[in-house]
């Protein structure tokens, strides 16, 4: 597809508490969209996505703090570039300032995997600046300790084990170390994709380079113990824009009879259903989520 220069994603970074954020752009006119990646993943996942979406749309693809080229402050309570706390309530106030002072309007918040959590919570904070929100394949946080009794007791047991296990630094730091090599990146994508064929050397790549850079194992590991926070129920509940479910239908991680569940909120409009796709749509099919997400924005006009 033949797109013109405008299109064509571009690199910035802006200044956030103390901290330098990446993000990528593209477009002129049209509607704002803010695309929000998956845990362990980057901007660079969309890499399908923003010219197409670009062509009728102001692009913008954020890494979250603590993932891509963004910075990896030490875990921990706020203090300005030194410290930061790894939950959906911080990657929700980075993408309400961005929007506020990048975007500088109302966008339709995309997202994946916990990326969605994360535009839902953006949502909730500043309803004056979301007009929708797209989720595909949002985490359903099965691990959460409120889910855990719903567990077999074999996971429900294991989980805080492992926490417990990695939450000492010299192990956790091993694990993540052997984690974040491209052959076991590699398995860990072909078993979350349903489409193998998109598991390719540059996306192996684009996970793993992040993942060198300093302060990477300790955002791993913060985010691992991380067993609290909201529930997208919960956020769903508060919110008070439209909402559009994407799943894939062989999605291992989470579940499309589980995600369905999600459908009893009255403000998610529509739920489509992808055969043949995994965890992450917009890698494995991103000509069609191209389509929908833009027919679904010009659906659901700008505030």
């Amino acid at each position: 597809m033949v797109t013109s220069l405008a299109n064509q994603p571009q690199a910035a970074n802006w200044q956030w508490q103390g901290f330098s954020i990446r993000y990528q752009y593209a477009g002129t006119n049209g509607p704002a969209v803010i695309l929000i990646h998956g845990f362990g993943a980057s901007s660079g996942h969309w890499r399908k996505n923003i010219a197409e979406l670009a062509q009728d749309h102001r692009v913008y693809a954020v890494d979250l703090i603590g993932f891509g080229q963004s910075s990896k402050p030490t875990p921990g309570a706020l203090m300005p570039g030194q410290s930061i706390a790894y939950e959906f309530e911080t990657w929700g106030q980075q993408i309400v300032d961005f929007c506020q002072e990048v975007v500088g309007e109302a966008a339709c918040l995309v997202g994946n995997s916990i990326g969605s959590i994360v535009a839902l919570q953006a949502a909730v904070l500043a309803p004056q600046l979301t007009t929708s929100v797209v989720m595909l394949d949002c985490s359903l946080r099965l691990l959460h300790d409120r889910k855990r009794a719903g567990l077999p007791w074999y996971r429900k047991f294991s989980a805080p084990l492992f926490q417990s296990v990695l939450s000492v630094k010299s192990i956790g730091h091993f694990f993540f170390h052997r984690l974040a090599r491209p052959k076991t990146v590699r398995q860990i994508l072909e078993q979350a994709y349903g489409r193998t064929e998109a598991v390719t050397d540059e996306l192996v790549d684009l996970l793993i380079q992040p993942a060198l850079d300093p302060g990477a194992a300790d955002v791993f590991l913060a985010f691992i113990n991380y067993s609290q926070g909201p529930l997208p129920e919960d956020l769903l509940a508060e919110i008070a824009c439209p909402v559009l479910c994407i799943w894939g239908a062989d999605d291992p991680w989470e579940p499309v009879d589980l995600a369905r569940e999600l459908t009893q909120f009255s403000r998610v409009e529509d739920f489509i259903v992808l055969d043949g796709v995994g965890h992450c749509p917009q890698d494995e099919e991103p000509h069609q989520v191209n389509q929908i997400v833009s027919n679904w924005i010009a659906t659901h006009p700008e505030k």
